[in-house]
């Protein structure tokens, strides 16, 4: 065989070989049918995307068999879904932890301030890796949940009212929406956290309840419409983000046939990459309608390592002592989050 057609040989081999694996891969699998509800809040966003994908995905890969419901705020209020999953009400939620950090202090590790994860390509490897971690398999056992996907939700930048900050010490007896660590970071700027559900965040702007609130850019500051009544945006504070996983009730897990448990694993990253995806193109969207908007404040590279120094490594320290407190080995579980984000993308 001449060299040309040996090199036409292996390009249709490689091209039957993607035909098979593409086939195999949109293969419909068999199995009962099922039906699932899935609660979550707000409305279908940028961050929901990974589970609009996952029921596209299930729907399509069981020919229909097996339907995921989403319900939006009509399965219950963002913090009574742990509760809701644990009793058995729901098959699958997503929640954040920040809502009820005392009832998943081991999860909270997520919320730490100013973690060294720059994107959410890093954010899904750090997260994936927590989630198999035997201490988080335990705590989430004990609500009789399984962490499966993560919203990998940006991170955090404030919208505000009044004066813009232009310093540090600028945010000194401002009332900031600011959940978690990130709230306790802002607690060490001198300012005012307080929690308040995502819902209710533009009517407490609005209203002046607070000066200033603190939402993953920018996918959920243009959800929650909180551009519209606010005066300026910090691009550059990247405070960090929080964890909202997706949880499964594990004994709706073990019961599911072993092809569905498959497919299930097979959409995670399906899933997560439509998340990726729909930020990117909230951002593209979004910044050119918030720069009409909003006046963008950007911080120097010195002011940056100064919020980072106040409201970074202090809050660390302040968890891992309160968690050692509580009986949870927290320093083994901050170096294992800082090392699966500074190593390399294995």
């Amino acid at each position: 065989m001449s060299r040309l057609a040996g090199m036409v040989v292996a390009a249709l081999v490689a091209v039957v070989a993607g035909s098979a694996t593409a086939s195999a891969q949109n293969k419909i699998v068999d199995g009962p049918e099922m039906r699932w509800k899935l609660a979550a809040w707000g409305k279908p966003r940028a961050g929901t995307a990974n589970v609009e994908k996952l029921k596209a995905f299930m729907d399509e890969r069981t020919g229909g068999k097996f339907k995921i419901q989403i319900g939006y705020e009509s399965f219950g209020q963002p913090k009574e879904l742990l509760d809701l999953l644990k009793v058995g009400s729901l098959e699958m939620t997503n929640i954040c932890a920040s809502y009820h950090p005392e009832k998943l202090p081991v999860y909270s590790a997520l919320d730490l301030p100013f973690l060294p994860i720059p994107n959410t390509d890093v954010q899904e490897k750090v997260h994936n890796a927590f989630h198999q971690h035997p201490l988080v398999i335990k705590e989430m056992a004990g609500w009789k949940a399984m962490p499966y996907l993560s919203a990998l939700l940006p991170n955090n930048e404030f919208v505000g009212r009044g004066k813009p900050p232009k310093a540090i010490e600028d945010f000194k007896g401002m009332r900031v929406r600011a959940l978690a660590g990130i709230g306790d970071a802002m607690r060490k700027l001198g300012a005012v956290p307080t929690s308040v559900d995502a819902t209710e965040v533009y009517t407490s702007l609005e209203r002046g309840t607070v000066d200033a609130a603190a939402f993953p850019s920018t996918y959920a500051h243009q959800s929650y419409r909180t551009y519209e009544v606010t005066k300026w945006y910090t691009e550059n504070m990247a405070l960090g983000s929080v964890g909202c996983p997706t949880l499964i009730h594990v004994d709706r897990w073990a019961e599911l046939p072993a092809q569905y448990k498959a497919l299930f694993e097979e959409a995670r990253p399906i899933a997560q990459a439509a998340a990726k995806k729909a930020y990117a193109e909230a951002d593209e969207k979004n910044l050119p309608l918030f720069r009409k908007k909003l006046q963008f404040i950007k911080f120097t590279p010195d002011e940056v390592a100064a919020f980072r120094k106040a409201g970074g490594t202090p809050v660390w320290e302040e968890w891992v002592t309160k968690r050692e407190g509580q009986g949870i080995p927290a320093r083994e579980l901050l170096d294992f989050l800082l090392k699966e984000a500074t190593s390399p993308k294995s």
